[in-house]
């Protein structure tokens, strides 16, 4: 059996099941109001899907693609991003529009804790490779909050720019922040929370996602219908630093981002053309694009 891409179709409430090789969708899965956001466990047995509008928590068997679990808490208000703590067994999930954080057991599907930002639109979350801090990108502040992941401790809110939301944690490179407002790329200090950089992106970029090797990062720029590749080794004024070294062009209004585990190949929902565009990641081009449902953003890759 091939590799699946896994793309969620906010307007179609349903994610596609694509061969990732030839795409081809394989199956079509019903999902819950508007899915955003999902995360496939480490053993590639189980998805699990925000369904924002839903405010609904899914998780879904990946063989017969049934439904094992429906998650719902009062306090969900927009469910978006997802992170999974392997270590500890753990998910965690950023409500919006509640801004709070929920922790969620992988095994059980139950929740295990829940706790305010107190912040403005707490939107995704991202964890250090050692797994002991968790950040949130908090839209409508202008900063991220960190959190110690065993005290569920709130450490401190460093700013970064206007309306932050993808966000990610490189091994080498640092906390990454892309600030869909001014378009740029904030850099800091994972452990000190110090700006260590900045840098250009495109138009209203919304995600970070890093290739396997941690040399590139690709941002999709929602606006300017265009991914920033990032060079996490570039060196500016006698300093290595990310930096932006091309705009690929894709399709209308790109979102979800996912790399092959092998770094050969990345994928990149494009909202608005209902498709999956194909990069080549030698030549940094577009080579093809696989057709969705509609309005496709979040995306998963499934190894097999």
């Amino acid at each position: 059996m091939s590799d699946r891409l896994l793309v969620l179709n906010k307007d179609s409430d349903t994610m596609s099941v694509i061969d990732a090789e030839a795409g081809d969708t394989e199956t079509v899965v019903e999902t819950e109001f508007n899915p955003h956001e999902i995360a496939v466990t480490p053993d590639g047995e189980k998805a699990y899907v925000t369904c924002s509008l839903g405010d609904t928590l899914l998780a879904f068997d990946t063989e017969t693609w049934e439904r094992t679990a429906e998650i719902e808490h009062e306090g969900f208000d927009f469910p978006h991003g997802l992170a999974i703590r392997e270590r500890a067994g753990e998910l965690w999930l950023a409500s919006t529009y509640s801004s709070r954080v929920y922790v969620i057991d992988l095994e059980s599907d139950e929740i295990l804790t829940d706790f305010p930002t107190h912040q403005d639109k707490s939107h995704m979350v991202a964890l250090t490779p050692d797994e002991e801090r968790a950040f949130v990108a908090n839209i409508g502040s202008g900063n991220v909050t960190a959190i110690d992941c065993e005290e569920r401790r709130i450490l401190a809110d460093p700013e970064v720019g206007e309306e932050p939301e993808g966000i990610e944690v490189h091994p080498e490179a640092g906390l990454l922040v892309a600030n869909q407002e001014d378009g740029m790329l904030s850099v800091l200090d994972p452990e000190t929370l110090e700006k260590t950089g900045r840098a250009l992106l495109g138009e209203t970029p919304i995600r970070v996602v890093s290739s396997p090797d941690g040399r590139h990062v690709l941002v999709p720029n929602r606006e300017s219908n265009d991914v920033s590749l990032i060079d996490t080794e570039h060196v500016r004024d006698g300093e290595r630093q990310p930096w932006e070294i091309a705009r690929i062009p894709v399709g209308i209004w790109p979102g979800g981002t996912v790399f092959a585990p092998d770094g050969n190949r990345a994928f990149v929902a494009n909202n608005k053309t209902n498709d999956v565009s194909v990069i080549d990641c030698e030549t940094w081009t577009e080579t093809e694009r696989y057709g969705t449902e509609l309005h496709p953003d979040g995306i998963a890759y499934l190894e097999r």
